[in-house]
């Protein structure tokens, strides 16, 4: 090709080039990329909707008239049947996530968004909170990779015998973060990160000895768990020293904002350590074992047993609220475990007991008390911090046998984590 020519074409090619820069506006040439905004809607004006993100930043959100709103409800991935809404049709709490071309740092022209209600993500949450409740946990014997099989103990389930927790390539596995026991921070995990020791919590189906669970989602985590005896507090710095039965060494624990501290009643002890002996325990209580039949008297308060607050939970019996009403509300004190027994009279629901039992104050608990606790690990440069710590413990810890974890054995059940999680509306375990 003569070279002269070649020149006259690339000439040619720069000026249209320069040309079409002049009379086509910059933007279209770079288009800033989608973003996306996911958050809790914090204020409603007019067409636009401030968001709360999850990190506690706020973005502003405006909607053009040609923007696309759907409902959908928690859990729903096809969105060809979601409900076209209006931006009116937002309401404050609701959870939104929305696609556009964000302004600046903190808003965004939305072309697309996707609404779920406040109210149909609090009743998604009750629901699987529900779920994780009934369902299995404790602590981790065995992991089978090749069988997709998991072995726990607890004490207080399947009468004391392993517990083999079948998973699926469906299952949905999560793990703890280290130092942590709040549900949004579980991370995606995978089985072969279980390890013996660990602490485990599924939901989905049982068979009808509780014996085999079949998981929809299992959560674990790597904690630790000990019994001792109190030797100081320090309310300034919001810690216990505790000297470990175990390794006779002293440890201290941080009591965080998050730490439940309950002190069992005597006879409330005493019911838990007549189960680790495998016996009745209305008798380790010294109170009667019968439950008033459906319309009789409601005993004086103590008398309901394992039982006592049946009639709460709309049950037909009347259990300890002295007045015999079918489904009454309990007022008295509850026995053993209080009557919360797991579906079709499965054993007792060791974490609604516990949520019912007297709170205690770090003040309160003096040298030589007989506490148990679960604690995250800590760092080498951070102490445990307490998640769940039970005083008035001396009969369980008589009771264990030798070489028995008692903190491990009767708190290995505990619904790992506090409340539900927030993000899409999934329900984690709570208390």
């Amino acid at each position: 090709m003569d070279p002269s020519r070649f020149i006259k074409s690339l000439l040619r090619v720069c000026v249209f080039v320069a040309v079409i820069a002049c009379i086509v506006p910059a933007h279209l040439f770079a288009q800033t990329p989608a973003a996306r905004v996911i958050g809790t809607v914090k204020s409603v004006t007019g067409n636009s909707v401030v968001v709360e993100l999850d990190n506690g930043a706020e973005t502003t959100v405006t909607f053009a008239d040609a923007a696309r709103v759907v409902l959908a409800t928690p859990g729903q991935t096809d969105l060809k049947s979601a409900t076209p809404i209006q931006v009116s049709d937002i309401q404050v709490g609701d959870r939104l996530s929305a696609r556009g071309q964000a302004s600046d740092a903190n808003s965004l022209a939305a072309s697309f968004a996707l609404v779920m209600k406040k109210t149909d993500i609090a009743e998604k949450q009750q629901q699987e909170r529900d779920e994780w409740r009934k369902g299995v946990g404790g602590l981790v014997k065995e992991v089978d990779i090749a069988t997709a099989t998991v072995t726990i103990t607890n004490s207080l389930a399947a009468s004391g015998k392993p517990i083999l927790v079948h998973l699926s390539p469906q299952t949905e596995i999560r793990r703890y973060s280290p130092g942590s026991v709040k549900f949004e921070e579980a991370k995606p995990s995978t089985l072969d990160q279980l390890k013996p020791g660990d602490q485990l919590r599924a939901r989905g189906t049982k068979n009808a000895d509780g014996t085999e669970f079949t998981a929809q989602a299992v959560v674990s985590g790597a904690f630790r768990e000990l019994a001792g005896t109190v030797v100081s507090t320090d309310a300034a710095n919001s810690t216990v020293t505790v000297t470990d039965l175990a390794t006779k060494k002293p440890v201290t624990v941080k009591i965080g904002t998050d730490s439940t501290l309950r002190k069992l009643p005597q006879f409330v002890a005493m019911g838990i350590a007549m189960q680790l002996k495998g016996g009745t325990p209305a008798a380790a209580t010294g109170m009667g074992s019968a439950v008033p039949a459906s319309g009789a008297s409601g005993g004086n308060g103590t008398q309901g047993g394992w039982q006592g607050r049946r009639g709460e939970q709309g049950g037909p019996r009347g259990g300890n609220n002295g007045a015999g009403a079918p489904g009454g509300a309990g007022q008295g004190t509850p026995g053993a475990f209080g009557g919360f027994r797991g579906g079709n009279g499965g054993p007792p629901d060791f974490q609604q007991m516990l949520s019912r039992m007297p709170a205690v104050t770090l003040s309160e608990l003096n040298k030589g008390d007989a506490v148990m606790l679960v604690a995250t690990e800590g760092t080498a440069s951070s102490r445990p911090t307490a998640i769940t710590l039970l005083a008035g413990v001396e009969p369980i810890l008589t009771a264990a046998p030798p070489g028995m974890n008692a903190a491990a054995t009767v708190l290995s059940p505990w619904n790992l984590g506090q409340g539900g999680a927030g993000g899409g509306g999934e329900g984690g375990p709570g208390q």
